[in-house]
């Protein structure tokens, strides 16, 4: 069986947020939003959890020290993937990694799992969660060739005119193997309009490299929904409880 180890980015501050409460500490259904993303990394059968903190990072971690996670610290923040790969001491080298957000806490096992199969089936060095979303603005856009496989990912602020009218948007989440993951990271460059290192960019590298990347795309966006305004937290609460 494949060693599986989930990375669980929760470094920031969340400035959209009311307060200085570190967003994933938020509740949601009662508890820290990054619990309900920590215990469904637990569902799937994480062989190991690290929680990639930052923002007040004394904080999170005593507020999830019931939990049996490692930590690993982004003293700035750079990025997801600058966040990904503060966290390569504490993880292994061979296997398969998952990324998850510490702020998208409605992600369901079922979603995972299917994530998982589609990354294993394609034997590639990484696959990335997708979905359509009707107002997909300020999501990075997933860019197909013609044969639908995957051309590369282009973030909201580095799109042309053309690429904002996809629908099919990346959702955050993604599957690595492990060897590839630490290969191709140190490889991203910040060579954007935000100068950070963007953690989708590792997916051009692989392309480039001849590597084989996966697409799962999900059978509900609204799974993936984050939190980065009090006004999304009040609705992600009120759908948890819906669900409850």
């Amino acid at each position: 069986m494949k060693s599986l180890t989930t990375i669980i980015l929760a470094a920031g501050k969340g400035t959209r947020m009311q307060g200085d409460l570190p967003k994933v500490l938020h509740r949601v259904g009662g508890a820290p939003m990054v619990a309900h993303v920590i215990n469904t990394a637990k569902l799937i059968g994480s062989d190991r959890i690290i929680v990639v903190v930052g923002y007040r990072s004394g904080l999170v971690q005593s507020n999830l020290a019931a939990f049996d996670v490692d930590f690993a610290e982004q003293k700035e923040q750079f990025g997801t993937g600058h966040a990904v790969l503060s966290a390569e001491e504490k993880s292994q080298r061979e296997g398969t990694i998952l990324v998850l957000s510490g702020d998208v806490p409605l992600l369901s096992k079922n979603t995972l799992e299917k994530l998982l199969q589609i990354h294993y089936s394609v034997r590639g060095a990484g696959t990335v969660l997708s979905g359509v979303c009707a107002s997909p603005t300020g999501y990075g856009r997933i860019v197909r060739f013609e044969n639908g496989t995957l051309e590369k990912i282009a973030e909201e602020k580095d799109a042309t005119i053309e690429e904002k009218k996809i629908k099919e948007v990346n959702a955050g989440i993604y599957a690595f193997q492990s060897e590839k993951l630490w290969e191709f990271l140190p490889k991203v460059k910040n060579l954007n309009k935000q100068n950070e290192y963007y953690l989708p960019d590792i997916f051009s590298l692989f392309r480039r490299a001849g590597e084989k990347v996966g697409i799962c795309l999900m059978d509900n966006f609204s799974e993936a929904s984050g939190v980065n305004t009090a006004q999304q937290l009040e609705k992600i609460n009120k759908v948890y409880d819906e669900k409850s």
